[in-house]
C-alpha cells in the first residue's frame, strides 16, 4: 500500500468495497474491511468507479467537492451489495451541475434505469435517484463492446458466468493494465479459454475468490468461485499480480490471512485485498502504434 501521487503516468487502484453479499461487522473484520464492492480506479488523473457497493459512500467522503462534474460508474451487475451506495455517494448531493453516469452491460443493451427506479423509491426507499441534486444519466450496452468515452478512454469489457450475467472489465493506461473480475464462476473446463484470453498479460486481475475449494461443493451455481481457481486462471493467463475480492462476510481477518498465506505459496504475488488498499503501476514504454479499433456505441436511456 502506497499514498496516491498526483501523476498522468500512473494508473492506481483503490479498494473502497471488498466485501460480496453483505457488510461485515465487527473487531474481526478490521483488517480487511466491511464494505461491498467498490473500486476506485485511475488511468492518469481520469477517474473510473467500478460497482456502488456500500464502499461508494467512502469514496464519495474521500472525493467530496473536488470530485468530477463527470463521473463514471461500471456496474458488473444489479445485484443489491453493487448498486447499494449510489444513494449514499456524497459527490450526487453537492450540486445540480454534476452528472453521474452508469454503465451497465448485462441486461441484452438495457441500461440499469429501470431497475434502479423500482429500487429505489417507496415502499422501498425514501427518495428516488432522480430527487437528488446531481443528474443521473443510465447507459446500457451489451458485455463484450468495448466503451469509448467523449474523452478518447476506453475499457474493454467481457460477459462474465454469473446468474444473471454480470459484466468484466479492462482497463489501460500508460501499457499497464487492470482486469476487474468480480461475480464470476468457474466453468468445467477451467480456465474458460475467453476469460483467459481477456485478461492475458494483465498487470493486476481483481479476482472474485468469494469461496475456498472446501467451501465451494455447498455453494456450486451461486456465482461466485475459489482464490484457487483465481490463480489458476490468471497463472495461465500469464498475468503478474492477483487480487482476490468479493469476500465471503463471514471470512474473518485470521481465516483471510491464512488464505493469502497459503496462495502465496503458488503464486507470491498475489493477495486478499484490502479496504481502502492502494495499487499503483508506473508507466512503461508504450508498444508500437496499432491501427485503431472501431468505437463502441453506447445505447443512452
Amino acid at each position: 500500500m502506497s499514498s496516491r501521487a498526483a501523476s498522468s503516468d500512473l494508473l492506481q487502484i483503490r479498494f473502497w468495497g471488498v466485501r460480496g453479499s453483505t457488510c461485515a461487522s465487527g473487531p474481526q473484520f478490521v483488517e480487511f474491511g466491511g464494505h461491498t464492492p467498490c473500486v476506485e480506479i485511475r488511468c492518469g488523473e481520469r477517474l473510473f468507479i467500478v460497482d456502488a457497493g456500500t464502499g461508494l459512500s467512502a469514496l464519495g467522503a474521500q472525493l467530496g467537492p473536488s470530485a468530477p462534474k463527470d463521473i463514471d460508474i461500471l456496474l458488473s451487475h444489479l445485484h443489491l451489495d453493487h448498486i447499494g451506495g449510489l444513494p449514499f455517494f456524497k459527490p450526487a448531493l453537492l450540486g445540480q451541475d454534476r452528472v453521474i453516469r452508469t454503465y451497465c452491460g448485462n441486461l441484452e443493451g438495457d441500461s440499469a434505469m429501470a431497475s434502479l427506479d423500482r429500487l429505489f423509491a417507496p415502499p422501498l426507499f425514501p427518495v428516488r435517484l432522480g430527487q437528488l441534486p446531481a443528474r443521473f444519466e443510465h447507459h446500457g450496452f451489451k458485455a463484450g463492446q468495448p466503451l469509448v468515452f467523449d474523452d478518447g478512454a476506453r475499457v474493454e469489457t467481457c460477459l462474465l458466468n454469473h446468474p444473471g450475467g454480470a459484466t468484466g472489465y479492462r482497463f489501460r493506461h500508460r501499457n499497464r493494465s487492470v482486469c476487474y473480475i468480480s461475480d464470476v464462476e468457474h466453468s468445467e473446463p477451467w480456465p474458460d479459454t475467453d476469460l483467459v484470453a481477456f485478461i492475458r498479460d494483465a498487470d493486476l486481475v481483481i479476482y472474485d475468490g468469494m469461496f475456498c475449494d472446501s467451501e465451494y461443493t455447498n455453494c456450486r451455481g451461486w456465482g461466485h468461485s475459489t482464490w484457487q481457481k483465481g490463480v489458476e486462471l490468471v497463472q495461465t493467463a500469464g498475468a503478474k499480480a492477483l487480487a482476490i475480492f468479493h469476500l465471503y462476510p463471514g471470512h474473518d481477518d485470521a481465516f483471510l490471512k491464512i488464505c493469502e498465506a497459503e496462495m502465496q505459496k503458488n503464486m507470491p504475488t498475489a493477495f486478499v485485498a484490502r479496504e481502502r488498499q492502494l495499487v499503483t503501476l508506473e508507466a512503461e514504454e508504450e508498444p508500437a502504434a496499432a491501427a485503431a479499433e472501431p468505437k463502441a456505441v453506447l445505447a443512452k436511456a
